[in-house]
This record gives structure tokens, C-alpha cells and sequence, in this order.
């Protein structure tokens, strides 16, 4: 989908601030109300927004320690593959998961209370999963950057 200067300027104004009304959206682009609206219809149909969400401080629920799990596969056979990314989808404390190339195959990211809580997911969850090689994990000090913001 072709953005203009307009669509770039709303897609950064929505992703600072999505519960902004189109009102005041539209003061902001001058533009109409009606014309907010449709523009806004048009990325949600054109799959450009994909879903609102609210962003939760992980420190409010007891989720502020992030680790980065890398991980090898025994064999990369499509049903392994698969399997692998079917069942650590699933796993709560998982929050992301990216297929990579490089010495692992996947890296995922993981969000727990503590150092206790990593090493029970480790133990009773992640290497329960089929078909795991090896893992290693890293973990985060502080972090520096952290947004879900992309730049349009």
C-alpha cells in the first residue's frame, strides 16, 4: 500500500498515542474528522494497523526480568520446525520468537518475575519441548531502547 505524507504523519500519531480521538487527530493533520476516519479505515482494511493494544509496565505485574534465549534445534526437519514453533507459542513467558539465521536457530524473548522464575521455565517448560539441541541465555541489565514504534 502507497503512504502519502498525510497516512505517514497519522500512523506516527496513532503510535504514540492510539486513544487519540480523531478530533483532535484531525486538528493536529488539519483535516476533517470525516477525512481521519476514512484514512484511518483505509490502513485498518489495507492491513497497514494491524491491532490496538494497551502496553503494560512489566514492573507493575512482576515481569521485569527480560531474557534472551537462544536455541538449537536437534534436526530442522519441516515437522520439527513446526512442532517446536506450535508448542513455544504457547508458553506464557514467552513473548517473542524469531526464526534466525546463525550459529541458533531461534531467539527468543522471555519475561519473568525473577532469576527463580527464569530457571523454573526452563526447567519445567522450555527444555520439556521436543526436539531442543542447546539453549543459551542472556540476560538484560537495563534496558536502553525500548519501543514499538516504527519509524515511517
Amino acid at each position: 500500500m502507497k503512504l502519502d505524507v498525510i497516512d505517514k504523519k497519522l500512523l506516527a500519531l496513532l503510535q504514540e498515542n492510539s486513544r487519540r480521538t480523531n478530533k483532535e487527530i484531525a486538528g493536529k493533520l488539519e483535516l476533517s474528522v470525516t477525512a481521519v476516519y476514512e484514512r484511518i479505515r483505509k490502513l485498518e482494511r489495507g492491513e497497514v494497523i494491524s491491532k490496538y493494544v494497551a502496553l503494560v509496565k512489566p514492573e507493575r505485574i512482576e515481569r521485569s526480568f527480560t531474557a534472551f534465549c537462544q536455541i538449537k534445534l536437534v534436526q530442522h526437519t519441516k515437522g520439527n520446525v513446526t512442532r517446536f514453533e506450535k508448542q513455544v507459542s504457547q508458553l506464557s513467558e514467552v513473548l517473542e520468537v524469531f526464526h534466525v539465521s546463525g550459529e541458533y536457530d531461534y531467539i527468543l524473548k522471555v519475561m519473568v518475575k525473577d532469576m527463580e522464575a527464569y530457571r523454573d521455565f526452563m526447567l519445567n517448560k522450555l527444555t520439556a519441548l521436543d526436539h531442543i539441541g542447546s539453549t543459551q541465555s542472556t540476560f538484560v541489565i537495563s534496558p536502553v531502547k525500548n519501543t514499538t514504534a516504527l519509524n515511517i
